[in-house]
């Protein structure tokens, strides 16, 4: 199974997710785990673990995280490799909507990991303009 991973700070993940839930309806395979304002990273690390779960080492896992070497996307690459997925891990850093619109309708599409990626990075670079 493809899971599609949303991390970064406050509550961006889980804005993204609901965004993604009203847009297209909801998906067990998108998880979202904010890191909060004053949260410790063995506190964010305990609920990264909660999180990522139902994951397995069988299962691969796109990370969409909000700041390329942020916190947050670091602890999950950390807990992600804990539980011995690092080969089955695709990550990005500058999270928008597009790209996560683009990686969940990839998974629903039964696309390889190759085509997620460049779908998320043709949608979500075309999205950022000034307008």
């Amino acid at each position: 199974m493809k899971y599609l991973l949303l991390v970064g700070h406050a509550a961006l993940p889980e804005g993204l997710e609901g965004a993604l839930t009203m847009l297209l309806g909801a998906r067990p395979f998108v998880l979202a785990c904010g890191m909060r304002d004053g949260t410790s990273v063995s506190d964010y690390r305990a609920e990264l673990a909660k999180r990522i779960a139902p994951i397995t080492s069988q299962d691969q896992v796109v990370v969409l995280g909000d700041i390329s070497g942020g916190s947050p996307l670091k602890n999950a690459l950390v807990a992600l490799d804990d539980k011995g997925l690092g080969e089955q891990v695709m990550v990005f850093g500058g999270a928008n909507l597009a790209m996560a619109i683009s990686a969940v309708m990839g998974i629903d599409d039964g696309l390889d990991m190759d085509a997620i990626r460049d779908a998320m990075l043709m949608e979500g670079s075309q999205a950022v303009r000034q307008v």
